[in-house]
């Protein structure tokens, strides 16, 4: 009993780990560990003007709230893997989304402190 009990302790925390989308979450610091790996292409989802504020080094700009977004993703290798932020994680939660609904198999959002976090870990661009 005392097995299954911590079979299902680990399970629950595999599962919380991402949603149920097929979308994984990470926190800031795995976040970067993700976006530095090898062909993982990096994806800006705010505002031209935001990103040109500032930005992860060799990311790409795909606004998801300028109405041309998923025309934009369709463009994308599905099979790619994309590490996915934006100033908070609403409008990343949002892209991810959308990215797994078209058939992306590997996405990662950064769900929580965005952007406005990576900036205090020292590895945004100006």
């Amino acid at each position: 009993m005392k097995r299954l009990v911590a079979l299902f302790a680990v399970l629950g925390l595999l599962v919380s780990c991402s949603s149920v989308s097929g979308v994984t979450n990470l926190n800031a610091e795995q976040f970067v560990a993700k976006s530095q790996e090898m062909n993982v292409v990096v994806v800006d989802v705010r505002t031209s003007g935001e990103f040109s504020e500032g930005h992860l080094a060799n990311a790409i700009n795909i606004d998801v709230e300028a109405g041309v977004f998923d025309q934009e993703i369709a463009t994308l290798d599905k099979s790619a893997t994309y590490a996915v932020y934006c100033r908070s994680g609403r409008r990343s939660g949002i892209a991810t989304e959308k990215m797994a609904k078209a058939g992306f198999t590997s996405v990662f959002n950064l769900k929580q402190g965005g952007f406005t976090e990576l900036a205090q870990l020292g590895v945004a661009t100006a």
